[in-house]
């Protein structure tokens, strides 16, 4: 199993372990399970900290960078706010990075805006995007490269993706209301 994906069972885990904790009948036990979680997220934050800074302070830059890109490593960093990165820049590299695996179809993804709201804007641009499978295509390809370079992300808002306008449907011909030429009435 990959990282990613240990990453996902792990992340899972936690929330429903979270979720049982915040039903426990006893008030007492829920509290201090709830204090051992926070104690707990803020040692290994002080301790990513300090390898942040150890890495920086020695001017390793590439080390920080690798780190940085590692899936795993790179969510904790942005759990506990230490990403070197800001998230327009890990959006904006994630969709440069998904770009050629849609074959060119992701060359008009623009970033709109990565903001406070937690909710990141693209714009799908050009004709690339005509045919509706294609088009759904590249977003899911976009939403799932941002999810991952950006866990912090509440959700990935894409413009232009409506559905083109339906094309004239031809059918048969109405019949004529006329009536037919010598015909009686």
């Amino acid at each position: 199993m990959s990282p990613a994906h240990d990453v996902q069972a792990a992340g899972n885990r936690v929330e429903t372990l979270l979720a049982e904790l915040g039903g426990l009948a006893d008030a007492a036990a829920r509290l201090k399970a709830e204090e051992l979680v926070r104690a707990l997220v803020e040692l290994y934050g002080a301790g990513l900290e300090r390898v942040v800074e150890i890495v920086t302070e020695t001017g390793a830059a590439e080390v920080l960078g690798r780190l940085a890109s590692d899936e795993v490593v790179s969510g904790l960093l942005v759990l506990h706010d230490l990403h070197p990165l800001s998230t327009a820049e890990r959006v904006r590299a994630a969709v440069e990075g998904v770009r050629p695996r849609l074959g060119g179809h992701a060359g008009d993804v623009e970033l709109v805006e990565a903001g406070e709201t937690g909710v990141v804007r693209l714009r799908l641009r050009g004709t690339g995007h005509a045919c509706p499978s294609s088009r759904a295509r590249v977003v899911r390809a976009v939403e799932h490269a941002v999810a991952r370079a950006a866990p912090e992300v509440a959700g990935v808002e894409v413009e232009g993706t409506a559905p083109p306008a339906p094309l004239l449907q031809i059918g048969h011909r109405p019949p004529d209301p006329r009536p037919a030429p010598g015909a009686v009435p």
